[in-house]
């Protein structure tokens, strides 16, 4: 188990150091875009919708459309979600909105923008996933030579 510890730890922090410098060295912004990407598109996950948004915005460029398939969230519900002060996340989104990554409408609703899904969409399938998917293995490998060695012992 410890093997197993140590090598999902040396993927956590090769990760968090990434978004670190992807964030220009603020940690809570990755954290904040995450927990509002989720809220986004959190009721998509059980379904084909998720695979239909990607392909619809690299088609479409209409805001609108984006943001008719997501479900908003807003500033407390990401402190909420988050146990960060609402100030901090009011600031941070901000940021964020700034950078391109959310778009922030009057009312106060956020959307991850087609410009951050289509960018961190293409990261994590192209580094982050398999990356992920090797240290799984690589686990998986452990748990199964351990395993085997009881037997052999037995």
């Amino acid at each position: 188990m410890r093997n197993a510890a140590v090598l999902l730890a040396r993927y956590q922090v090769r990760s968090l150091r990434r978004l670190f410098e992807e964030f220009e060295r603020d940690i809570l912004l990755p954290i904040l875009l995450g927990e509002i990407a989720l809220h986004n598109i959190g009721a998509l996950e059980h379904g084909d919708e998720s695979d239909r948004l990607a392909a619809d915005e690299a088609e479409s460029d209409s805001d609108e459309v984006h943001m008719s398939r997501l479900r908003p969230c807003n500033a407390y519900s990401i402190a909420a979600a988050t146990g960060l002060p609402r100030e901090t996340v009011r600031r941070k989104i901000g940021r964020l909105v700034d950078l391109g990554w959310i778009r922030k409408q009057q009312n106060g609703h956020l959307y991850l923008t087609p410009r951050a899904l289509k960018h961190f969409g293409t990261l994590l399938c192209s580094r982050d996933l398999p990356e992920f998917l090797e240290t799984a293995d690589r686990v998986r490998n452990l748990r199964h030579d351990r395993g085997r060695a009881d037997r052999d012992k037995a």
